[in-house]
């Protein structure tokens, strides 16, 4: 009856530890009306090097009394143009000009500002920018969505006349340029928006001269803004390739000496150009459109250093890391996949030599220290991607030569974790690299999530806060490796405990993931847990061995299913403005504009297929499993029938990596960082396997285990002549010992098999010597594995006794025997006495 419930009950538990996990969100504390009147004023290109206090005294004085943070300019196209980020300000979601623009440059075309009454202005393109964003960009954006969203508002400089312009052109009201006082400019309209002009370039004296003249504008807005105001100063654009972080400043009651953050970032000190609008709604208190709004409203928090300086060094430095990051990402997923996929090449002719043969012909065996070598850079290139993930602790980008600086950095922890593996307890077993690099794995990014994911922004394998796709939680590579390195961490440690409570350790080991990777607190990837969930379940499916049937892949599946329904359910409940991405996609379903989010995930995924060097690390990785390790001489099949759990672990990879990149619309990416770690040590594993194939072992030396778990050492096992749970009750190996022999397995028989024990005759009964040739067995069971076509041998007579001695015996060479370790388990024997040859 248990088991027959077992499945039930881990699908309960799973479901209870994932929707734990996704249910409990931190406290975003809900926006209040903190002002009469906001002013949103934007610097086109203005960075956090262009602030000082000799340059920049207003700002400085500023950022000293308000909060603080560094703004991503994300827009619908890449680069940013000044005209994007004033229509993406308004819009409050990812929108573009019009217009044709060449590859990462900008539209050569100007603002068209008409001003018919001297009061207001028309912009006579907008309708056109409306259909140009409703009809061809996948965020379904209307612009003007701020202004639509107040009474009035007010527009000073062209570009601000974008920002404000409803969606019919019509800005309620425009100035050129500041007046002489501007005060009854600013106090005519709850919202104003001011253009303070543009920095670009690349000589610090020309910038430093722009940045001078739009704080002296800002020091005219500050001194004529109504009371109770707030004030948010934005860089609101790039000017020029490649994309950088740039100024937010918040100055008004309620934002004092804090960081800015949005539930949209969920990283203090961080913010979008999308929450400029939804957070100018929530200060002045009215309802913003949440069907059209992509932001979400900013907060200030704690925490930021007494010490300006040091305060502003943070986003200054966070925007020289995302530079680095970006110039030496790509570069170094290019060089892995490349390394990766040289090795794969030299793995297989060692795959085809590791099998060794009993007869005297056949391919000559590789060296033992080339052997050695190459699994020693199996386990490197299995490292590699948690190496560069720890080498974020180093402050690599600070250097002048920043790729450099990582590459060493990033080889020398390699070296180091190499190292570690290869001394570590266990590493001659067959899946001792295979457990420790799992585990170091899942170490180093679990602590990493558990302390705040610090080395994933703006690392080389995590996320660029210039991209504006992740801001906090687990990045694309980060969530491949880590649940790969879970659930291969969960079946190794469930291989050695007996069969029956294999599920149960990986659920256990699995469901702590699924809480790291789904909690807001930490991982912050609700769908990231529900791909995981589904891999886990199908892991603990088909752990204590046996194939995936239609009833176990249905269990498997009710899992996944009941975790996302019950996030669902949950997220749904909460106030549009906490919810996650799974609510806001089903809110935006229920409302009709469900279809943007997934054309935007299919766009997503199509062009992270072809144009990511992660895809190639996916597809390799793949080719090697499918044509060179399942094949009868690749040896994986052998790894699988000898450890059901890690068959089971990297079945749930395969399947939660491949949902986890689909879902998310990053493609193959996942998968490709899951065969990154996953592929070399399959690899390792399957030569070991191989390279014991053709082992023997002597009666009676091998280790008993009384509680039917397996290890990799050669004891245990489900095969047919163990003694635990298979077809003769034995553990997982055909040969009873629940794996290849490794170095501490007994010592293996080479060449022709020990002679026969001297015969014995029974004592005599009335009629003569019992039994045909009074001649016992020899002590021990007797394995036969002799080809069914062989003819029988006549049985030669033995000289001393004149009766038939035992034929000596040929097994083929891939038949691997293990006798039974307890000799207490072999055929009783009647007393004998020996009788001596007269």
């Amino acid at each position: 009856m248990v088991r027959r419930l077992a499945p039930a009950l881990l699908t309960v538990l799973v479901v209870v530890l994932g929707v734990t996990a996704l249910a409990a969100r931190p406290p975003q504390g809900t926006p209040q009306r903190t002002a009469d009147f906001v002013v949103l004023a934007g610097i086109a290109g203005l960075r956090w090097e262009d602030v000082d206090q000799q340059s920049t005294p207003t700002l400085w004085r500023m950022a000293r009394d308000g909060s603080i943070g560094s703004l991503s300019v994300r827009s619908a196209h890449r680069p940013t143009c000044p005209v994007d980020g004033w229509l993406t300000l308004g819009a409050g979601s990812f929108a573009a000009w019009n217009g044709t623009r060449p590859d990462g440059g900008c539209p050569p075309a100007g603002v068209t500002v008409e001003q018919p009454d001297g009061i207001g202005a028309n912009l006579p393109d907008q309708e056109s920018v409306v259909q140009y964003n409703q009809q061809r960009l996948p965020w379904g954006t209307m612009p003007g969505s701020l202004s639509e969203s107040v009474r009035c508002s007010v527009a000073v400089g062209p570009g601000a006349a974008v920002a404000a312009a409803r969606p019919f052109g019509r800005v309620d009201r425009y100035a050129a340029g500041l007046p002489a006082d501007p005060r009854r400019l600013l106090g005519s309209c709850v919202l104003s928006i001011v253009d303070l002009g543009t920095v670009e370039g690349t000589d610090p004296a020309a910038r430093a001269e722009q940045a001078r003249a739009a704080d002296a504008q800002l020091a005219r807005v500050l001194a004529a803004r109504p009371d109770r105001s707030l004030v948010l100063v934005a860089g609101i654009s790039d000017t020029e390739q490649p994309s950088r972080l740039h100024v937010v400043v918040a100055d008004g009651p309620g934002w004092e000496r804090g960081w800015l953050t949005s539930a949209s970032t969920g990283r203090d000190g961080y913010l979008q150009l999308v929450d400029l609008a939804p957070t100018a709604l929530a200060a002045l208190g009215r309802p913003m459109p949440e069907r059209l709004f992509l932001g979400r409203p900013a907060v200030s928090t704690g925490g930021r250093p007494s010490d300006l300086t040091e305060a502003i060094n943070a986003p200054a430095n966070a925007d020289r890391e995302a530079i680095a990051q970006r110039a030496v990402s790509g570069r170094f997923f290019a060089l892995l996949a490349g390394l990766q996929v040289l090795l794969a090449l030299a793995v297989l002719p060692l795959l085809r030599r590791a099998r060794p043969h009993a007869g005297p012909a056949g391919p000559t065996p590789v060296s033992a220290r080339v052997v050695a070598v190459v699994e020693l850079l199996l386990v490197a290139a299995a490292l590699t991607v948690p190496a560069a993930l720890l080498a974020d602790a180093v402050p690599w980008w600070r250097g002048e030569h920043p790729g450099w600086i990582f590459a060493v950095v990033t080889a020398l922890l390699v070296a180091g974790g190499t190292a570690a593996v290869r001394f570590a307890p266990g590493y001659a077993n067959t899946l001792g690299p295979f457990g420790a690099v799992a585990g170091l794995t899942t170490l180093v990014v679990g602590l990493d999530v558990l302390t705040g994911s610090s080395l994933q922004l703006n690392s080389v394998v995590g996320y660029s806060a210039l991209q504006g796709g992740r801001y906090a939680g687990l990045s694309t590579v980060g969530l491949g490796v880590f649940l790969a390195s879970a659930l291969v961490t969960g079946g190794w440690f469930a291989q050695r405990v007996h069969r029956r409570w294999r599920p149960a350790v990986m659920v256990a080991v699995g469901g702590l993931a699924v809480v790291v990777v789904g909690s807001p607190y930490l991982g912050a990837d609700p769908v990231g847990a529900i791909a995981l969930t589904a891999g886990l379940s199908v892991a603990a499916a088909i752990s204590a061995g046996g194939w995936l049937t239609i009833t176990r892949l249905a269990w498997a599946t009710m899992a996944a299913l009941a975790v996302g329904i019950g996030f669902a359910v949950v997220d749904l409940r909460r106030p549009a403005a906490e919810r996650g991405s799974l609510g806001r996609f089903l809110s935006a379903v229920a409302d009709g504009t469900g279809g943007f989010t997934v054309h935007r995930s299919s766009t997503a995924n199509f062009e992270t297929l072809v144009n990511s060097p992660l895809t190639v690390l996916a597809l390799a990785g793949g080719l090697l499993v499918w044509f060179a390790l399942l094949q009868p001489w690749g040896g994986l099949m052998r790894l699988f029938g000898i450890y059901p759990a890690i068959r089971a672990a990297l079945g749930g990879t395969a399947v939660a990596a491949v949902l986890g990149g689909v879902l998310d619309g990053a493609a193959l990416d996942v998968a490709g960082a899951a065969a990154a770690l996953v592929v070399p040590m399959a690899a390792l594993a399957s030569l070991r396997v191989l390279g014991h194939a053709a082992d023997r072992t002597r009666p009676g030396t091998g280790r008993a285990r009384e509680n039917g778990a397996d290890d990799d050492s050669g004891s245990g096992g489900d095969g047919p002549a163990g003694g635990g749970d298979g077809p003769a009750g034995g553990g997982d190996g055909p040969t009873g010992g629940g794996g290849p022999l490794g170095a501490g397995h007994p010592r293996p028989i080479g060449g022709p098999p020990a002679a026969p024990p001297r015969a014995v005759v029974l004592p005599a009964g009335p009629d003569g010597p019992v039994g045909p040739g009074a001649v016992d067995a020899p002590v021990g069971p007797e394995v036969v594995d002799k080809p069914a076509q062989s003819p029988p041998e006549r049985p030669a007579a033995d000289a001393a006794t004149g009766t038939p001695s035992a034929p000596a015996q040929r097994r083929p060479a891939d038949t691997q025997v293990d006798m039974p370790a307890d000799t207490s388990a072999a055929p009783a024997t009647r007393p004998s006495t020996e009788v001596a040859a007269s």
